[in-house]
Formats: structure tokens, sequence, C-alpha cells
């Protein structure tokens, strides 16, 4: 009988996880919140920044730029 490796018996693998959870403890430690809390506040700011970038680069369609541009050329 084999046994498939997986993906996480990898030692940098394993490290990258540890160092990701250690990084993870530090930080919620230095902004003195729990852990659960800081992930839920990484997603809500991530939603938030991915919400600002969508405005952005709706702000900036050729045609729309095109017309301003040629406004301020006038």
């Amino acid at each position: 009988m084999s046994t498939q490796p997986h993906q996480n018996d990898h030692p940098f693998v394993a490290a990258g996880q540890w160092l990701a959870a250690l990084a993870v403890r530090i930080v919620a430690r230095s902004l003195n919140l729990p852990e659960p809390l800081l992930h839920v506040t990484g997603s809500v700011v991530f939603a938030q920044v991915q919400a600002i970038e969508t405005r952005a680069v709706r702000s900036l369609r050729p045609m729309r730029l095109r017309r301003q541009l040629l406004a301020w050329f006038r």
C-alpha cells in the first residue's frame, strides 16, 4: 500500500504556513486584537479596497478620458 505525498508534507510549505501564522500572531498582538478579529478586519479592508479600485477603474474608461481631454484642450 503506497501513500500519496500531500502538498503540506513539503518542508517549504510547512515553513511558509508556520511563518504566516507567526506573522498573524505578531500583528494581532501589536494591534492588541484577537486573531479572529484580525482576520475579519483584514477581510473588510480587502473588500473596501476592492470596491475603491473597481470604482477607479470604471472612471478610467477610454472614451470618457478622451472626451475629458478634448474638453480640456478646447
